[in-house]
């Protein structure tokens, strides 16, 4: 028996106080400056995280020791409205070029100073049952609090703040 089994969709959406081009432009070449330290899936301690800001680019954090370990690769850039990444990192927050779930994010001006940011992540199925439902459930808890860390820095650095 090879049954398809489906798993639901993580869904985020934030209100980002800034320009959806310096929105984009935080969440992506920004990225060290919002997402903790403490989220690493590779060697300890951390230096950097850092996403090559293009496509193909690379979702990166480098350890102390200069050791890159690759968290996403970017599949869609569409700068400032979009960008997709494949999430490679397995049920344990271990790195894992096999495991292929996906970031999608989207960025929707709501007027000039006003950024709405949609995040989904999904293609949890293409983990196995198991494994994808413990990653989902992490993401799902997890994606909140990283995009209010995301929301703040870019609302502070709009104005030089």
């Amino acid at each position: 028996m090879n049954e398809q089994i489906a798993l639901a969709p993580v869904r985020k959406t934030i209100r980002v106080e800034a320009p959806i081009d310096h929105a984009f432009d935080v969440f992506t070449a920004g990225l060290t400056r919002w997402w903790p330290y403490n989220f690493g899936v590779g060697k300890k301690p951390i230096e950097k995280v850092l996403m090559e800001p293009r496509l193909g680019g690379r979702w990166l954090e480098i350890a102390d020791d200069c050791a890159e370990t690759t968290v996403a690769t970017i599949i869609v850039w569409e700068p400032p409205h979009r960008l997709a990444m494949l999430w490679q990192v397995n049920a344990q927050w271990k790195p894992d070029a096999a495991m292929k779930s996906e970031v999608d994010v989207r960025f929707v001006a709501e007027g000039a100073e006003v950024t709405i940011v949609e995040l989904l992540h999904h293609k949890f199925e293409t983990m196995g049952a198991e494994a994808g439902a413990s990653l989902r459930k992490d993401v799902d808890g997890g994606w909140p609090g990283l995009l209010d860390r995301f929301a703040k820095e870019a609302a502070q650095t709009r104005t030089g703040g």
